[in-house]
């Protein structure tokens, strides 16, 4: 299975388009003066004329690499840095884009990151284990890095704004907006003068992520609002969060900005029109909403992926419960598994039937025949080794990223003897 970043080294040369999510590389001039660069994440330079007003600084371990490259073009030091959220691979790597002697840089954020980073530190293990299966792994294998990967970083905001920030630095102005999408503190920058455009992960090059079904809450009804807020300045170049940057192609930017906000208003309205249906449960919703259809290489599902959207969406309007009567106060899950197997003739029993229905096409259907074999009989290596198959199997028919990872996660999981979670 290829990492993140195998993926992104082996996008190395392509267009935006084809790399999607995965381009990387840099720095590329999108304005005068103006830089983008990206490895896994996106950072702009605007160099002006008091020093660099910088958007987003990638991740800590990356950032040494993506300042080495922008040192190829510009040494001012960095005036002010803007983060558009507080994601580890955003607001971490500060540190390596200082010049020696500078002054401390004006560090410009929403005023929700603060709370962003105090969650951080509450939930370390937790999101280091989230983190860890989200890319092919199980929780035990980050719990020793879980409290360096997730306190604060070093360089904190020391200017927060609500909702609209105005900045001049060196005779140019930036426009700064709030905007909930993949995070509650996300914002998006402006740069009227050289008509530059810095969304972070408001636009990713592949399908919003905005159902990772691991993480907090995502809010895409604001988010279409957004990009629809973009889409009116008529920007000339494009840096987003991932992947590559548009350069002086208004009428792009202007279609990548438009396409993404019509396809999550799409997915909400089907969403809240099938829960407006007799509030059926969840599970039906899901099936019921199908993504409209787009060939745009900007919205593939290479990373998030429809499906998990329409649950987000259930999430924020619907409440915790599936809506089935037996999951309101179900019994334990191991023990129900065992009573599945009890009647089916065994846990083997069980693992034989997931393979039929997966030699069959039916992953979905088989994958609850392979969960409750495991739970019912972890200590069977044989169940182990069917159960991992089956998932590592299911891994190579997914196109999103996310989805692909926690399959493969839930494949080390049954190796390890350990039922999902």
């Amino acid at each position: 299975m290829p990492s993140v970043m195998e993926r992104i080294a082996a996008a190395r040369g392509k267009s935006a388009d084809e790399a999607g999510f995965y381009w990387w590389g840099g720095p590329v001039e999108v304005a005068e003066r103006t830089w983008f660069i990206s490895n896994f994440s996106g950072i702009t330079a605007f160099e002006t004329d008091e020093g660099i007003v910088l958007v987003d600084s990638g991740m800590e371990r990356l950032a040494p690499g993506l300042a080495a490259l922008l040192r190829e073009r510009t040494q001012a030091p960095i005036h002010t840095a803007i983060f558009t959220h507080g994601h580890v691979d955003h607001a971490y790597g500060l540190q390596a884009f200082l010049i020696p002697g500078q002054p401390r840089p004006r560090i410009v954020a929403q005023r929700a990151i603060l709370d962003r980073f105090a969650r951080y530190e509450q939930t370390a293990g937790f999101n280091a284990g989230i983190n860890a299966r989200q890319f092919g792994g199980i929780a035990e294998s980050a719990a020793g890095d879980a409290y360096d990967s997730f306190k604060r970083p070093a360089l904190m905001p020391d200017m927060l704004f609500e909702e609209r920030l105005s900045l001049s630095v060196g005779g140019m102005g930036f426009e700064l907006f709030h905007c909930r999408g993949e995070t509650d503190d996300g914002v998006w920058v402006w740069c009227p003068d050289r008509k530059v455009l810095c969304p972070g992960d408001l636009v990713i090059n592949a399908v919003p992520n905005a159902g990772n079904p691991q993480k907090v809450q995502r809010y895409p009804w604001d988010w279409a609002d957004g990009l629809r807020r973009m889409a009116a300045l008529d920007a000339v170049s494009l840096c987003p969060g991932h992947g590559g940057p548009v350069v002086q192609d208004p009428a792009k930017v202007k279609r990548i900005l438009l396409d993404s906000a019509g396809y999550l208003e799409s997915i909400l309205r089907r969403t809240l029109a099938a829960m407006n249906d007799g509030a059926p449960p969840h599970v039906d919703i899901v099936q019921r909403v199908t993504p409209p259809p787009s060939d745009a290489p900007w919205l593939r599902p290479i990373y998030d992926e429809a499906e998990f959207i329409v649950r987000n969406i259930i999430r924020f309007y619907g409440g915790w419960w599936s809506g089935r009567p037996s999951e309101l106060k179900p019994a334990p899950r191991l023990a129900l598994a065992r009573e599945i197997a009890e009647a089916a003739g065994g846990a083997a029993a069980l693992l034989e039937r997931a393979r039929k229905l997966a030699a069959d096409g039916d992953m979905r259907l088989a994958g609850h025949f392979a969960d409750y074999a495991l739970e019912a009989a972890p200590e069977d290596p044989a169940i182990r080794d069917g159960v991992a198959v089956f998932y590592e199997a299911r891994a190579q028919g997914e196109t999103g990223l996310m989805a692909e990872n926690l399959f493969h996660a839930a494949a080390a999981y049954a190796r390890a003897g350990k039922p999902f979670g």
